[in-house]
């Protein structure tokens, strides 16, 4: 009768050691699970931080160029057709310059190309004559994420509402 006692002992601290080994392992699942998941909700709060930045970069450039605009027409005009500007900020006011420059780590640029105007409709076309009141403005904010170069871009016309 002794064995029997004994030998249900063992088995009794048996079932003890299995049923630690499972609770640690779910514990260390459910800990490893936590951390992918708070890694993830990390890059995609910085993801999300990215761009929201670039989106007031973006705003930010749009604004420089009106202003540049409203200072003088042939501040616009007198640029060159498809050469990458970057605004600047010096002497209290917005410049266009040919050297690049970085806000932090993002890249900002802005692009001017030609407009052509439909000369029965004076709709802004493919075809047309050149319209030397109007330009297509494209600011692009490029920065590096995760090893990849995200862009983001934002594309207006602007005109010469000074004449």
């Amino acid at each position: 009768m002794k064995n029997f006692f004994k030998n249900k002992k063992r088995l009794v601290q048996g079932f003890m050691m299995v049923e630690v080994l499972i609770a640690a392992s779910i514990v260390v699942v459910l800990t490893l699970s936590m951390m992918s998941v708070i890694q993830r909700g990390l890059v995609i709060s910085r993801q999300s931080l990215h761009s929201t930045q670039a989106a007031f970069l973006l705003e930010e450039g749009a604004e420089s160029v009106r202003i540049i605009r409203d200072n003088a027409w042939t501040n616009i005009s007198s640029l060159s057709v498809a050469t990458n500007y970057y605004p600047t900020f010096s002497s209290n006011t917005w410049t266009l310059s040919l050297t690049p420059n970085q806000v932090g780590s993002f890249t900002r640029t802005i692009n001017i190309s030609a407009v052509n105007r439909n000369a029965v409709s004076g709709d802004i076309s493919n075809i047309g004559t050149d319209d030397s009141g109007t330009k297509l403005i494209t600011v692009n904010v490029s920065w590096q994420e995760s090893g990849q170069t995200i862009t983001k871009n934002l594309s207006f016309y602007i005109s010469n509402i000074f004449l």
